[in-house]
């Protein structure tokens, strides 16, 4: 899957947070934040997304159409070295994606999580991200 053409600029609260990671951990998850945006954009349904802080870190929400759960990046507690791709816990999606995905590294029923080392499986993470993109909706039927 290829970036969105049109990756909006990072909001200056998010570019902050976004420092505060080491460099190879943060290129790593800037280029899940691409392919956050680029799933959106060809995913119906999904809409525009709104891009912000939770709990001090980069957070992605279909506010405008309300179609997913929340997607946010960030390092987990341990191992060190990695980041992480958190999900909510209370949904289910990481426990899908461990069926479909075995090979991933998982932390719980939260996070994927990724290592700067590793290339990015950008197909099968697009996958994922459609998945919590589409949370909501998929819930009630659409």
């Amino acid at each position: 899957m290829r970036s969105a053409p049109d990756v909006p600029a990072i909001p200056t609260d998010v570019a902050k947070a976004l420092a505060r990671f080491p460099d190879p951990i943060r290129a790593e998850l800037l280029a899940v934040r691409r392919l956050i945006f680029a799933v959106a954009a060809q995913t119906v349904g999904v809409g525009s997304l709104t891009e912000t802080l939770k709990w001090g870190e980069p957070a992605y929400l279909t506010a405008a159409t309300g179609s997913g759960s929340t997607i946010r990046l960030g390092i987990p507690k341990s191992p060190e070295g990695r980041g992480a791709i958190f999900f909510n816990c209370r949904t289910g999606l990481v426990e899908t994606f461990r069926e479909q995905f075995p090979d991933f590294t998982y932390q719980g029923n939260r996070a994927i999580l990724i290592a700067p080392s590793v290339p990015l499986p950008h197909e099968q993470l697009a996958i994922c991200l459609a998945m919590a993109l589409t949370y909501h909706h998929r819930r009630r039927g659409g």
